[in-house]
């Protein structure tokens, strides 16, 4: 294929998910030069929820929980503040057993000094799984036992649905807001993408990933992004996609935007 015919290659009638960061990027203007429909997921906004009730009824009954488990460093966060201004102490949460995710959580759960039982040497919700059951004794351990996840409330992880299918109750707690209450984009762009609305999602920087899956509160972009092509423009951004049980279908041969737009464009069928 020769070189100009390559760098007219058509995006018309793909739909292209990137970072609110890259929205005024070379990668932007590159996929919408080759008449890509460029779309951007939200903002990451942290907020504190309006409405604690099923927060504070939880923190008030953690005598009906055999665990708790925090999948990231925000439900540390919010989970912890809220626990403490409702009078409670952290030596409270000594009578459950308590599963830390990833890094940076048990980082915060160990300098907060909350007891850890579990840390998965891998964010996935297999691996969470699989080192609880690991724990416990067996899959059959499971059965009665209840579970308190703490969470943006709507969660895309496999997590909760593995533990009832052993057996477990699950209750996932709102905790927090990943963007702004009254923001429209984030059920326009999950509907986009559980919908088929969406050709292929590019990651620039490790941090657009650690942010994607923070603003859908997952650890499971594989099953968030299943049937989307995802793009990643270099090594390491590959490496941290992987930390998320996701592989890349799109990876250019030199780490830019000119060059991520254009293997995008040849992955395409023309």
């Amino acid at each position: 294929m020769q070189a100009d015919t390559v760098t007219t290659i058509s995006l018309a009638g793909r739909t292209i998910l990137v970072s609110p960061d890259s929205s005024h990027t070379e990668l932007k203007t590159e996929l919408e030069h080759r008449g890509a429909r460029v779309l951007t997921w939200p903002q990451l906004d942290l907020r504190a929820l309006d409405n604690c009730d099923a927060l504070d009824e939880s923190i008030e009954n953690l005598f009906g929980y055999d665990w708790l488990i925090f999948r990231h460093i925000n439900a540390v966060d919010f989970f912890l503040r809220r626990f403490q201004e409702l009078g409670h102490e952290i030596s409270e949460l000594d009578s459950l057993r308590v599963c830390g995710v990833g890094e940076e959580s048990v980082h915060k759960l160990e300098a907060s000094q909350v007891h850890l039982d579990v840390i998965p040497d891998r964010l996935s919700s297999q691996a969470v799984f699989g080192a609880i059951e690991t724990y416990a004794g067996g899959r059959d351990a499971f059965r009665g036992l209840t579970f308190l996840i703490p969470g943006a409330g709507a969660s895309r992880d496999y997590l909760p649905e593995a533990l009832q299918d052993a057996g477990a109750r699950v209750d996932l707690v709102p905790t927090y807001h990943t963007c702004a209450a009254n923001d429209p984009a984030l059920a326009r762009i999950n509907a986009l993408v559980t919908g088929g609305g969406i050709d292929c999602v590019a990651f620039t920087t490790s941090a657009e990933v650690k942010e994607f899956a923070a603003v859908f509160d997952t650890n499971d972009l594989n099953r968030l992004v299943d049937g989307i092509a995802v793009a990643c423009i270099d090594e390491t951004t590959l490496r941290t996609i992987a930390r998320f049980s996701l592989t890349a279908d799109i990876v250019p041969k030199e780490s830019t935007g000119p060059a991520l737009s254009q293997a995008i464009a040849l992955y395409f069928p023309h």
